[in-house]
């Protein structure tokens, strides 16, 4: 139920209900209707990866999700998470709150951070992380900088003054990441036309994913993105189930040739995902998919094509890292999807997330031209 704060208009209620789950997803639509830069997701998604029965996150997660309401009025929204397969170091228990959305009112982020909080000390937490939405393997992250560009399929955009409202309760700066930016039809850098001029090292292959061994590629992405990601700060595992149901969800944008494995020896040893930038085609179905919008979405991703592309994910097991062939290895697929890309008419290419001390990846990444454009920032503190 509802409880009164000091401001007697302003009311929190707890997400319980489908209908209320919908006012949720709904609140930032209207909050950001007015940015030119505002893509309003669509509906359904939004629904399934905030509902237990289609997001394998909540089988190793506790969530509680939140609106703020005044005079019948949403405002704002928060959601507090407890993600059970997070390593920790040190003592204490870190919980985590996201989708954090609100009309730029502080009084309004103030009640729904305090909520949160005791939600998260109730369970046994001393300190808050986030915003994830609703995994660090999601959307992570608030935006801090780059208001001026349109937000890639899977990343977030936050109106200007959200991040001076979340500092104001306290939230310190735990750690950035980065979108980074790129033509791939620009010349390649001389250093890395030499490395990739020299051919794949002897025992080193590459190959698209086989949509007929779909279920065993899954688990060998899921193995070695694990393994490659384990050392990153805030590491969490993903599970098969999160990775199978992520293919799943996007099985219409899915393109096999923008999925590419190396071997090394015959082992899978790194992968990475090109991802069509699905934001492009969503603009003007305002969410919703009916009664035209399948028929407009799939005409614009297979007839029209959109033209730019996400790079969500890529890895190269622990073991091959340090060695010579495994350290040609990423340029050897950043080049290989670059080309495929480039085959399939796409002039845009986003790298992201990338953390801002995950240097390796940033040598990568600025080695193939890509410069930052946007960054996001991860917040703490202790509750």
């Amino acid at each position: 139920m509802p409880f009164d704060t000091v401001d007697s208009d302003l009311t929190i209620v707890p997400v319980a209900s489908k209908a209320e789950l919908k006012r949720f997803v709904d609140l930032p639509n209207r909050l950001n209707a007015k940015d030119p830069n505002w893509v309003v997701p669509l509906m359904y998604e939004r629904m399934a990866a905030l509902t237990p029965k289609t997001n394998p996150f909540f089988q190793h997660a506790d969530v509680q999700m939140w609106l703020a309401v005044r005079a019948g009025r949403d405002v704002g929204r928060i959601s507090a998470q407890i993600d059970h397969l997070a390593t920790e170091e040190g003592a204490g228990k870190t919980g985590n709150f996201g989708m954090i959305a609100a009309e730029d009112d502080p009084s309004i982020f103030s009640l729904l951070f305090r909520t949160a909080e005791d939600w998260l000390k109730a369970h046994g937490c001393d300190r808050a992380l986030g915003p994830f939405n609703l995994s660090i393997n999601e959307e992570v992250g608030l935006l801090v900088d780059g208001f001026d560009t349109k937000p890639m399929v899977m990343m977030g955009h936050d109106p200007r003054y959200a991040a001076a409202r979340v500092e104001e309760q306290g939230y310190a700066k735990a750690k950035d990441v980065y979108a980074y930016v790129c033509d791939p039809r620009a010349a390649l850098p001389p250093v890395v036309v030499r490395r990739v001029k020299r051919g794949l090292p002897e025992g080193v292959t590459l190959r698209e994913l086989d949509m007929s061994r779909y279920d065993e590629e899954v688990k060998a992405l899921t193995d070695i993105l694990n393994d490659a990601w384990s050392g990153n700060w805030g590491f969490v595992p993903t599970t098969e189930a999160e990775t199978a149901q992520l293919g799943k969800s996007l099985k219409d944008v899915l393109d096999k040739r923008l999925i590419l494995f190396s071997e090394i020896d015959g082992e899978p040893a790194g992968f990475i995902v090109l991802l069509p930038n699905v934001n492009e085609a969503i603009e003007g179905l305002n969410g919703k998919l009916l009664p035209f919008g399948w028929a407009k979405l799939l005409w614009r991703l297979k007839v029209k094509r959109v033209k730019s592309i996400r790079i969500p994910l890529m890895g190269l097991k622990r073991k091959f890292a340090d060695t010579l062939r495994g350290q040609v290895v990423p340029f050897h697929l950043m080049n290989a999807g670059r080309d495929a890309g480039l085959a399939l008419g796409y002039d845009k290419f986003e790298f992201s997330w990338i953390l801002e001390d995950n240097a390796p990846m940033r040598r990568i990444s600025e080695a193939m031209g890509a410069q930052i454009y946007k960054t996001y920032r991860i917040y703490e503190k202790a509750i």
